[in-house]
C-alpha cells in the first residue's frame, strides 16, 4: 500500500469513527443517528476490508470487517430516506436488503459462485439508486431551501462513489493495477473526507450531511402538531417582515378564500405565479413564517381538512368519497386515501361512519 493510499485510508477511516462517536451520543433519542452510526461504520470498514493485504488475515479476523462493510448500500438508503423524507418510517424492508447483503457475502467467503456475485451486484445497486431516488424526488416540493441545495451534494458525490467501488470489480474482474487502484482510492478517498469534513462543517445549523444530535433533531421535525390551515400565530421565532407580511396575507387569501388548493396540479411554480413572487420567496415564507418543511404535505393539510368537513356533514353523506376527494383536490382516491388514514388514523368511510354515529348520539 502506497503512503498516500495509507494516509487518505487511515484520515477516512478517523473522519468517519468520529462522525461515528458524534452520532451514538444521541442514538437513543433520535432514530436517524442510529442509521448514521451504521452508514459510517459500514463505510469505516469497507475502507478496511478493501485495503491491500487485509484478505491475508485470518478469516474470524476479516468476516466481522466484511460483514458490516457489504450492508453500506442498505445503511446508505435508511441515511437518506430518514434525512430528506420527512414523514420516514422504518419498515421491516429497509432491514431485508441489509440482512440478503451479508449472507450474500457469507456465502462468498466460503464459496465464489458467479451468481452469488451477481445478485449483491444488482441488490447493492438497486438499494444505492433507491436512496438516490428518495433523495432527489422529494427537491421539487422540499421548503428548507439549505436542505434542497444539499440534496444533490448528497446524492451525487456519496452515491457515484459507492456506485464505483461496489462496481470496480464487477467492471475489472481481473483487478486495477496497482498504480491506477493507488489513484482511485485516493480520489475516492478525498471525495469521502471532502464530504464528511468539510461540508459537514459549512452545513448550518439547519441541515447537515450527517447530522450532529442536535440537528438531527430539527432535521426528523414532522408537520404532525402543525393545524390543517395556516396558523394565525405562527410558531416560527422570525418575526414577519412587513413585504412577509403582506405575501402572507395574498397567501391567506389565496387559499382560505380562493380555495386554490383544490387545483389537484398545484405547485409551488404555479402557486408562485398567483402570488407573483419568485419560488424561492414562497418557499421562504412557508418555511420561516409559517413552520412547514414540505409543500405536498403543506397544501394536503388544508384538502384534507375540507374532506373531513365533508365527511362529517350529514348534508353531504351520500357524496361518493371520491368525489369529495376529488373536489378537495387529490388527484385519486389512492394517495387521500393514504394521507386521510396517516392524519386521522381512520380510513374515509370510517370516519364518515363515526362522525354520523356521533351525530345519531346527540
Amino acid at each position: 500500500m502506497s503512503t498516500l493510499e495509507a494516509a487518505l485510508r487511515g484520515g477516512a477511516v478517523v473522519i468517519l469513527l468520529f462522525r461515528v462517536a458524534m452520532a451514538a451520543r444521541d442514538a437513543r433519542r433520535n432514530p436517524i443517528s442510529r442509521y448514521v452510526v451504521l452508514l459510517n461504520l459500514s463505510i469505516a470498514a469497507y475502507i478496511v476490508d478493501s485495503a491491500p493485504g487485509f484478505d491475508t488475515l485470518a478469516l474470524p479476523l476479516r468476516m466481522p470487517v466484511h460483514l458490516v462493510s457489504v450492508v453500506m448500500p442498505a445503511a446508505f438508503w435508511m441515511v437518506v430516506s430518514a434525512i430528506f423524507v420527512d414523514e420516514f418510517r422504518l419498515r421491516w424492508y429497509h432491514w431485508v436488503g441489509g440482512l440478503a447483503l451479508m449472507g450474500f457475502a457469507l456465502v462468498d467467503m466460503f464459496r465464489h459462485p458467479m451468481s452469488v456475485d451477481v445478485a449483491r451486484t444488482c441488490l447493492s445497486v438497486s438499494l444505492l439508486l433507491l436512496g438516490i431516488w428518495h433523495v432527489l424526488s422529494g427537491r421539487a416540493t422540499d421548503l428548507v431551501e439549505k436542505r434542497r441545495r444539499l440534496r444533490v451534494w448528497y446524492a451525487m458525490v456519496t452515491a457515484l462513489y459507492a456506485l464505483f467501488i461496489i462496481g470496480s470489480d464487477w467492471l475489472w474482474p481481473g483487478g486495477l493495477s496497482a498504480a491506477s487502484l493507488s489513484l482511485a482510492n485516493a480520489a475516492g478517498l478525498t471525495a469521502l473526507i471532502f464530504l464528511f469534513a468539510v461540508l459537514g462543517t459549512q452545513a448550518s445549523a439547519e441541515t447537515s450531511l450527517i447530522p450532529a444530535p442536535a440537528l438531527a433533531r430539527t432535521l426528523t421535525s414532522t408537520l404532525e402538531s402543525q393545524p390543517a390551515t395556516i396558523p394565525r400565530n405562527p410558531p416560527s421565532a422570525v418575526l414577519a417582515t412587513e413585504p412577509d407580511a403582506a405575501e402572507l396575507a395574498a397567501l391567506r387569501g389565496l387559499l382560505d378564500h380562493d380555495k386554490v388548493f383544490r387545483e389537484p396540479d398545484l405547485s409551488i411554480a404555479t402557486l408562485s405565479q398567483k402570488l407573483d413572487i419568485p419560488e424561492y420567496r414562497l418557499r421562504h415564507l412557508i418555511n420561516h413564517q409559517l413552520g412547514h418543511r414540505n409543500f405536498s404535505a403543506f397544501v394536503n393539510g388544508y384538502r384534507l381538512a375540507e374532506a373531513e368537513a365533508a365527511l362529517g356533514d350529514p348534508a353531504q353523506a351520500e357524496v361518493p368519497i371520491l368525489t369529495i376527494a376529488l373536489d378537495a383536490g387529490f388527484g385519486s382516491i389512492g394517495p387521500f386515501n393514504r394521507a386521510f388514514k396517516a392524519q386521522t388514523g381512520l380510513t374515509p368511510s370510517e370516519y364518515r361512519r363515526a362522525r354520523a354515529d356521533g351525530v345519531a348520539e346527540t
